[in-house]
């Protein structure tokens, strides 16, 4: 009988066991599947959405930020300045310490440094904190410089877009509509998510409804010497004449006065890196020279020309009068001055020289130099 009841009792005790188990086994699983579907629900909230890291949150960064949160994305900044106000009042998690803000994995750096110090910053940061892939951005004035520190400086899995919003704080300030933006697609590894990546960061700046503009960097250094630099350098002249408001105030001279605060507003730092890091630049500054001494070279002609109707009675025939000439574009060789037209350059230069003392009485010039004198 005991051997009975024993043996019923082990029985019971073995099928509880197995109960038992058979719950232990069962309720983990339960609770995996219920935080991988949590997990899933979450990840398809965010999907869309991108981490976004500025590095250099100065004005400039401060600035694409705004549409950056605006668009619903992940914002995070790093600067050696202390931000974290501003970023606060922005929607912006602020890091001082670049290895803290990797340690969020963004998807996307966008360094807003200045054109001179992206090489020494992208060399400083932390990168191999960095535990995938990553998309990194320029949004420098010159392009082909940034691309190839790019190259050199990041390794081969991280991908790479040059670009350059054609437009500051100042211009941007009320809307980014038909404003140019220029972007390169230098080096986007393959896969849907790497191309899916690329595509959710420019079509920010679509729905901001850019003017989208995709070329080589070498073609955006050759067109932006002629254009943006020409631009910062007339309005940089222009400010050294300290230029005023008038009460008779044509919209041509609103329109420079505009250029020189839109100019004046940059910094020195911009201008030079336009300059330097663009090998386009100094041959553009050379044919601006060149044009205004041309210019200089008709004006004194035509002054020329009125001392010969008083000294001898008749105008130059018309065939013979000086007119500017227009430059090459950039990149071709300018023309070797003529003879006639070195010694006619001598006689100009002798009455520019003293052209500031001719003086216009009723109908007669007063002309005063070391050469002639006329009364």
């Amino acid at each position: 009988m005991w051997r009975d009841t024993h043996r019923w009792s082990r029985l019971y005790l073995t099928e509880d066991v197995e109960q038992c188990a058979r719950r232990i086994t069962v309720e983990p699983r339960t609770e995996h599947l219920n935080l991988h579907f949590e997990k899933m629900q979450s990840t398809s909230e965010d999907v869309g959405r991108l981490k976004i890291a500025i590095v250099g949150f100065g004005n400039f960064g401060q600035f694409l930020a705004k549409p950056f949160v605006r668009e619903g994305h992940i914002v995070f900044a790093h600067s050696r300045t202390d931000y974290s106000n501003i970023a606060n009042s922005l929607g912006v998690s602020f890091f001082q310490d670049p290895h803290d803000l990797y340690e969020r994995h963004p998807d996307v750096i966008v360094l807003c440094t200045s054109i001179i110090s992206t090489e020494p910053v992208l060399k400083s940061l932390p990168i191999q904190r960095l535990k995938r892939n990553n998309l990194f951005v320029d949004v420098l004035s010159v392009k082909e410089f940034p691309k190839n520190i790019f190259l050199q400086v990041l390794p081969t899995h991280f991908d790479i877009l040059c670009t350059h919003p054609m437009f500051g704080p100042e211009s941007g300030k009320d809307s980014w509509k038909d404003l140019a933006f220029v972007f390169d697609k230098v080096r986007i590894g393959e896969g849907k998510s790497r191309t899916a990546r690329v595509d959710r960061f420019l079509d920010i700046f679509e729905k901001e409804r850019c003017r989208m503009v995709e070329m080589t960097c070498a073609e955006h250094d050759r067109y932006a010497a002629g254009s943006q630099f020409i631009t910062h350098t007339i309005g940089r002249v222009l400010e050294k004449l300290d230029l005023e408001a008038t009460p008779i105030n044509t919209k041509g001279y609103e329109t420079l006065l505009n250029l020189v605060e839109n100019t004046a507003s940059d910094s020195f730092d911009l201008y030079y890196g336009l300059l330097m890091y663009n090998k386009n630049a100094m041959e553009e500054l050379k044919r601006l020279d060149l044009a205004f001494e041309a210019l200089k070279k008709e004006l004194f002609g035509h002054l020329h020309e009125v001392l010969r109707r008083q000294l001898f009675g008749k105008a130059e025939e018309a065939g013979q009068r000086r007119i500017l000439t227009k430059l090459p574009k950039n990149g071709y060789a300018l023309p070797a001055p003529s003879s006639d037209a070195i010694k006619s350059q001598k006689t100009t230069e002798r009455i520019s020289e003293s052209w500031y003392v001719c003086i216009f009485v009723g109908d007669l010039l007063f002309w005063d130099s070391n050469d002639v004198v006329l009364t």
